[in-house]
This record gives structure tokens, C-alpha cells and sequence, in this order.
């Protein structure tokens, strides 16, 4: 029987709207203390603002190390215990580390909290694989496009209730983080099936590609996943132009303040989450995956030149669509990476993408940030292109297009049903 001929299991429902749900509290956990974090840094530090953009820093950095180094742990340790084991404990942890946070009276006390919250969002990564244990595989660009709009929800709300929150006590969004990631742990614990049964599991915990490292030779062994590995962090670093310049870019060239900024942002989140949660879908049956990977580069790169060398701010707006259309490419690419790997392997395999995103968001902030800085300074190689670290993006999102052609050429336009492999059963 094919994958799309298996009757939906009676908890597969909840089981992938809890995963859903997981992920967009997490992500809503995450962005309510994005405005407020550099606040308490602040506070702590005796109010010098020069030493808490320091700290900031470090603060950011740290966090993407921890992601870096623990995401393929996670993932192992979940080829072996299982997803829902991992999922509920780093649930658990995200709560009480909030907690900490909240109650943080010295500085160190909170730079713990953020590596402990580094190390339990690599649970991300366990998500993933259990929504590709119990989705057929010509379901999957879809599934991850779910889960990609729980992302940009999470983005859009988030920093807008910690906002709201901070406004009247600067911990109180802590406070509201570690609520919303024990509700969460609550609600799995009683909800969530299993995903990965036993016969499935690996019979012991692979130390060797465990670790950043290791995980990269367990993406080499299988045809065509490390290049579409090397493309899925072309995007991820990519996108880090936008986290590290968007603000001080459209201030410096567009004079735009925090308002026009928010509503902006909104709006690329706004879109993005749409172009995830619907057109992959309605598109998937018609391009197939290659294509629609093909279309989203091609379409991100526009986003990004348009970006770059948008002179006025409503040609910088015409931006918007062409980059939010640019998440037609990472769901198929991600599904096609799970239809090589054994089902036993998948935790590892989310692990070392996951630790591939936390590499780009280690060095791409600096380096979009430095650039920007260069262009806009007296040393300029170039004059008049304050949209310079946009540019280097769309270079490196049309390498990815141009490694993606190439890779996966000669692939069919479909996955045909009778090649999918069989769902997994949800354990009771």
C-alpha cells in the first residue's frame, strides 16, 4: 500500500498539531523576550548601555553556539529514546529556565539561562523528525511548510506581546515564556504519541556523529543531501542580511523609524507564513519539489537584488512579495533530504541541519553587519551602494539556485505515491 493509500492513525491529528503548536509557543517564547533581553541586560549591568551591547552580543552569539553544538545531540539522542521523549524534556527545560531567567538577579545568572535555552531549542530539530517519521513522503513539503509558518507566527506575535509585556515589568515576559513552555509540556505530556517505534530506534547512541563535526560525515554518506545540506546554509546565511542591516539600512536610506520598521517586518512575516502554510501546498502537486526549490531561489534572489539597489522605499516594498515567495524553497528542500535517509537516522539528520542554521547564525550577523558598515563609511569600495550586504545575499542565494540545478538534475518533476514509503505508527 502507498504512503497517500494509509488511513490517517486516530492520534496522527493531534500528534502533528501538537508538534505545530510546540513550535509555534516556542517560537512566541523566544520572541517575547526579544525586546526586552538587552533591557535587563541593561539593569544588570548597572545601566551603561556601551557594556550592554556587549553583552548582547555575546548573549546572541552564545545562544547559536549552544544550538550549533546540541542539535545533533538531540537528534541522536532521539534516534535512540525516541522524539516525544526529547520534544517533552526540552519543553520542560524551556520552562524552567524562563524561570531562572525571570529571577535572575546578577548577569551571570542570566547568560546561564540563555546557553540552557540554546541547548533546549535545539529540540527543533526533533520536530522536524518526527513530523517526517508520520508524514508520506510526497506530504512532507507541505508538513514542513506548516511548521515553517508556526516559525513566522511565532516571529510576528511574539515581539509584539513581549513589547506589550515589558512595558509594564521588564521580567514580566519571562515570566510569560516559562507559562506558555510548561502549558506546552503539560499538554504533550498527556497528547503526544511516539513517533519512532522501537524496531525503528537506532540500537545505541552514534558519540561519532553526535557533534557538529560528525554530523556533516553522516550528511556525506548519502547521494545529493550534502549538497542540498550546503544549500539549505546558503539560505540560512542569507537571511542573516536581513536580521543584521534591515533596521539601521532603512533608517540610514529610507529614514524610517521603529514604527514604519515593525509594520514592515510584520508584513514580511505576514507574507512569509502565507507562502509556507498555503502556496506550498497548492503548488507542490503542480511544480513538484525540484521546481518549486528552483522557483523560491530564484524569487529570493530577486528579493534580495531589489533589496539592495531600491533607491526610494517603494520600489525597497516591491521587495517584500518576491522575498517572502522565496519560502517556496526550503519545505521541498528539506522534504526531498528526508526521502534519502533511513528513517533511524532522521533525528541526526535534523541535528546537522539544524546545526548548519546555528553555524550561519554565528558568522552572518558580523558579517552583514561589517559590511554594511563599509559601504556606508568614507572607505567605501564602491559609492552609493548602502544596500551592499542585500547584494552579497542574493550572490549567495543564486549559488544555492545554481548548486540545486545542478545537484538534482536529472530528479523526476514528481514523487509518484508508489515510492513513498509507508507511514510510521504513532506508539500508544
Amino acid at each position: 500500500m502507498s504512503g497517500s493509500e494509509i488511513p490517517l492513525h486516530p492520534h496522527r491529528n493531534a500528534a502533528v498539531t501538537f508538534v505545530f503548536v510546540t513550535v509555534l509557543i516556542d517560537m512566541l517564547a523566544f520572541g517575547i523576550i526579544i525586546p526586552v533581553l538587552p533591557h535587563l541586560i541593561v539593569e544588570l549591568v548597572g545601566g551603561s548601555i556601551a557594556r550592554a551591547a556587549v553583552w548582547s552580543s555575546a548573549f546572541g552569539t552564545l545562544f547559536m553556539l549552544m544550538q550549533f553544538v546540541f542539535s545533533p545531540v538531540q537528534g541522536a539522542l532521539s534516534d535512540r529514546f525516541g522524539r516525544r521523549t526529547v520534544i517533552l524534556i526540552s519543553c520542560f527545560g524551556l520552562g524552567i529556565d524562563f524561570i531562572v531567567m525571570a529571577l535572575a538577579p546578577t548577569l551571570w545568572l542570566l547568560f546561564l539561562g540563555r546557553c540552557i535555552s540554546g541547548i533546549c531549542a535545539a529540540s527543533f530539530s526533533t520536530a522536524n523528525a518526527y513530523i517526517a517519521d508520520i508524514t508520506p513522503r510526497e506530504k512532507r513539503a507541505a508538513a514542513f511548510g506548516f511548521l515553517g509558518a508556526a516559525f513566522g507566527i511565532g516571529f510576528i506575535v511574539g515581539p509584539a506581546l513581549g513589547g506589550f509585556l515589558g512595558h509594564f515589568w521588564v521580567r514580566l515576559p519571562f515570566w510569560t515564556a516559562a507559562v506558555l513552555a510548561l502549558v506546552n509540556f503539560c499538554y504533550g505530556l498527556f497528547v503526544l504519541p511516539e513517533s519512532l517505534p522501537l524496531e525503528r530506534r537506532s540500537a545505541r547512541i552514534d558519540w561519532k556523529h553526535a557533534n557538529p563535526l560528525g554530523s556533516l560525515l553522516l550528511l556525506r554518506r548519502y547521494p545529493q543531501v550534502f549538497g542540498l545540506a550546503a544549500v539549505f546554509f546558503l539560505i540560512a546565511l542569507a537571511q542573516y542580511s536581513l536580521n543584521a542591516t534591515y533596521v539601521l539600512y532603512t533608517d540610514y536610506r529610507y529614514g524610517w523609524g521603529p514604527q514604519i520598521v515593525g509594520f514592515t517586518l510584520g508584513l514580511v512575516g505576514l507574507c512569509s507564513g502565507v507562502v509556507q502554510a498555503v502556496l506550498v501546498a497548492k503548488l507542490m502537486p503542480k511544480l513538484g519539489e525540484r521546481r518549486m526549490i528552483l522557483c523560491g531561489l530564484a524569487m529570493c534572489t530577486v528579493g534580495y537584488l531589489v533589496f539592495g539597489f531600491a533607491s526610494v522605499a517603494w520600489l525597497f516594498l516591491i521587495g517584500i512579495p518576491f522575498l517572502s515567495l522565496g519560502g517556496l524553497a526550503g519545505p521541498p528542500a528539506q522534504s526531498m533530504i528526508t526521502h534519502q535517509v533511513d528513517p533511524s537516522e532522521q533525528g541526526r539528520l535534523q541535528g546537522a541541519l539544524t546545526s548548519l542554521q546555528s553555524l550561519a547564525g554565528i558568522f552572518g550577523p558580523a558579517l552583514f553587519a561589517n559590511l554594511f558598515a563599509l559601504f556606508i563609511s568614507d572607505h567605501a569600495p564602491v559609492r552609493h551602494l548602502p544596500g551592499a550586504a542585500f547584494v552579497l545575499a542574493a550572490i549567495l542565494v543564486a549559488v544555492a539556485l545554481a548548486l540545486t540545478a545542478r545537484i538534482t538534475r536529472g530528479m523526476p518533476r514528481h514523487l509518484h505515491p508508489a515510492a513513498a514509503v509507508p507511514e510510521a505508527h504513532l506508539v500508544e
